[in-house]
Formats: structure tokens, sequence, C-alpha cells
């Protein structure tokens, strides 16, 4: 693919947008097969095949359907144009952030360094390899004529797709996440880097959480008992009144539990209901997450720590959907406007990103979250019907209006930023404590 990129369509000097278009129009007439000046899905997988570089179904509709921004179909000259001067830009953002000392070039030991900054590990033999799939001209560097021809027609857009890309085509064993692999290398376990770092992440799960836990109390007491004149700094007061500081935190050890893995598939069906019994319990109600446990067995059956399992399951799907298309929509629209010199946005972005995108769905969710709260509290209410999901939004409606349905979400907003900022300085902390690899 780069031999033919390179001899047939593309001149050596690096792309400039006042460059006059000629290697793209070379490019486009090689894929308009029949010479009408659309180029059809067909037309650019054919197309493709024939120059000898075929990416395979997914990679060639990804193309198509992100260069057709009318939706008609067709690519014209000008969309195709378009298309490959957004790539170029991501390519050439994607290569100044490999390109550590900032020659031109990248090499072998630079590719081990930008992996590391993302927490994967592999050995310079690795690195060489995936250098040799993109180097033209034998010189095991790459520079930015050689990576620009040999990710033109790669739908990747950023550093972590290109390394994934790098897996499935070089065979490099570098896992699946770019936050926590999901494999850990030998030297890796030798080293003791592997519970180095699941340690980092419990530690800064649990500080977080317990920073943020009046916050998360004080939500779940404002969905269980609805009250209109329950206001955020009442709630605080009334808590402290009526079990003192230390009540603040009443709950929050089935939080900080559950962020140990083991421990979060024994407890994942019924630790939300011990956590909303505790936080809505009285001073002495419950000896601690055991005796709370052993109560509501005793007094209601194993099926009550079952109870808001279903909405707890639908508000998985808004959430986990719009939180994860909010962020990346969010992303890409920064490397895209303001982005510069890297294709890594940095910590501060990401948070913002990460803050939006969760505040956005909790937005969808948050209904169904509170529907869940209240039907695993309602036992605690004297006199209180035992109603179903469906029974307990209609009833919420008719006596609090669609508001009621957002009861706490104030609180619940309050805890997202310091949450996601605390654990991310605790992390990094953690990891510096550890002598994990920084970024």
């Amino acid at each position: 693919m780069l031999r033919w990129l390179r001899a047939s369509a593309l001149p050596t000097a690096a792309c400039h947008d006042g460059e006059p278009p000629t290697r793209y129009e070379t490019l486009f007439r090689a894929l308009d097969r029949n010479g009408d000046g659309v180029v059809d899905i067909r037309e650019l997988q054919e197309g493709l095949r024939n120059l000898g570089i075929p990416l395979g179904q997914d990679a060639e509709e990804k193309i198509f359907t992100t260069g057709d921004t009318n939706k008609d179909g067709k690519l014209d000259f000008e969309e195709f144009m378009k298309y490959l001067k957004d790539h170029e830009k991501k390519m050439k953002l994607a290569f100044t952030s490999l390109d550590k000392n900032n020659d031109g070039k990248i090499e072998p030991s630079e590719i081990v360094q930008s992996l590391q900054m993302l927490g994967l590990y592999i050995s310079e033999k690795q690195a060489e390899l995936i250098l040799q799939s993109i180097d033209s001209d034998g010189t095991m560097t790459v520079d930015w004529n050689e990576w620009r021809d040999y990710f033109l027609f790669n739908p990747v857009t950023d550093i972590e797709e290109i390394i994934r890309f790098w897996k499935h085509s070089v065979g490099i064993d570098i896992g699946d996440s770019l936050t926590i692999p999901d494999e850990f290398t030998e030297d890796e376990k030798k080293s003791g880097q592997w519970w180095r770092q699941l340690l980092a992440g419990g530690v800064a799960g649990a500080v977080s959480r317990t920073s943020t836990a009046p916050l998360d109390r004080l939500k779940v007491m404002m969905q269980v008992h609805g009250s209109k004149s329950m206001n955020i700094f009442g709630g605080f007061q009334q808590m402290v009144k009526e079990g003192g500081i230390r009540s603040l935190w009443r709950g929050n050890g089935t939080n900080v539990i559950k962020i140990a893995p083991e421990t979060a598939v024994k407890f994942w069906a019924y630790e939300q209901v011990l956590k909303t019994r505790l936080a809505v319990a009285k001073t002495g109600e419950y000896s601690g997450i055991y005796g709370c446990a052993k109560k509501i067995l005793k007094q209601e059956g194993f099926g009550a720590f079952y109870k808001g399992y279903v909405p707890n399951l639908l508000g998985i799907i808004p959430y986990a959907g719009i939180d994860l298309a909010v962020y990346e929509l969010l992303k890409s629209y920064w490397l895209e406007n303001f982005a510069k010199d890297s294709a890594n946005p940095g910590v501060m972005v990401l948070l913002g990103c990460g803050a939006l995108s969760s505040t956005c769905g909790q937005l969808a969710s948050y209904p169904l979250s509170l529907v869940r709260t209240r039907m695993q509290a309602q036992a605690m209410v004297e006199g209180a019907p035992q109603l179903n999901m469906v029974g307990l939004f209609q009833r919420i409606i008719s006596k609090e209006g669609i508001p009621g349905l957002y009861r706490g979400i104030a609180p619940n907003f309050m805890k997202v930023l310091p949450a996601v900022g605390i654990s991310y300085a605790v992390y990094e902390n953690m990891k510096q404590m550890l002598n994990i690899a920084q970024k």
C-alpha cells in the first residue's frame, strides 16, 4: 500500500492546507471506476482492492460513512478531499505525540516510551516490529511522510485506535484496555506492577467514595423521604442532629467494599439494598453491614435483597449509552477544534468530558435510580404500601409531579466533579508512591 501511494499518487512533501489537491484528484480518479464524478461504497471497496490496499468491509464502510457528510450514499470529490484532510490532521496529532524528541522521526524507543505513558509495556523488539510495518526506506525510523501514507486509508482516529490496530496487525501483546490492561507482561508480573496498579485503582476508588459519601447519603435521604421542604443545607443539619457528624458516612462501608472485584461479584445483587437501608436508618437501628443484612433476612426474607433490581438494570442502559456517546462526542470535538500539537487531550479535558457526559447520563437514568432506592427502602416506612416499579412511578407522579422523579439530584450532581477529581489525584499519587510508570 505505502509503496503504491508514494510512487503513483503522493508527492514527497507533506500536505499543507494551501497545497493544490492534485494528489487527492489522482486518488479520487483511481477510485471513481465509472468516471461519473462520485464514488459509491462498491467503487470504494473495488478501487482499494485494485490498488492493493483492501482494508476489510468494516473499515471501508467507516471511511465511507464518515466522508459522506450529506448522506446521499455517494462521495463526491469535495467530500473525499475533506475526509482525507481531516484524517491527515488527526494522524499529524498522533505522529507529533509519538515523536517525543521532536526530530521529525519516530524511533522504537519513542514507541516504548509512549505506550508506557498509557500504562502499556512492550519491549524494544516489539516496537521495532511495529515500525517495520510502516518503514518504507529501511531506516528503522518513521518520518511524517511514511506515517501519513501508511495511515491514509486506515480509519483509525487517535492513539488508542492506532495501538489497537497494531495489536491485531502486528500481533503485539498489549491488552484491550488502555487504562487498565486486561493482561500483564512477564516483566510486570515479576516486578509487581500488576498488583500495584490494582491497588492504586482500589485506593483511589475508596478515597473518592469516602470523600463524597455525605453527599451520597443526602441524595438517598431526599430520594426516599421525598420531602419538598428538605433542601441540601437542611438535610445535612437533620442528619447531624440525628446521629452526629459520623452519621454522614453511614452506609459508606458497602460503597468501599464493592470496589474490590471479588467482593463485587459476591455482593453485587444486594449491596445497593444494604447501602440504602444503612443510609436511611436512624442511629442504632442497625449494628453494621452484617447486622443490617441479618435483620433484613429475618424480617423480610431473601427476596428483599433484590428489591429495585429491575429499575436498576433498566437504568444501566440509558446511563451507559448516553454517558459513552456524549464522552466520545466531546472528546472528538476538542481534538478537531482545539488540539494543536498532541493527540492526548490531557487530564483536565478528559475530566471535563467525563463530568459532563456523566451528568447527561444521570439526567436520563435518575428517575429509575430514585424508584430503585424507594423500592429498597419502602419497608422501613411504617404504613407505606409495598409497591412495584410501575406502582411507585404512578404514586410519585400523582403526589409529587415530574419534579418528584428528580428528588435529590442536586447533591448527586455536586459529588460528580469532586469524586472524579479526587479519584484522578489519588490514583496518580498512588502510582508515584508505588513506583508505577507515570505520564
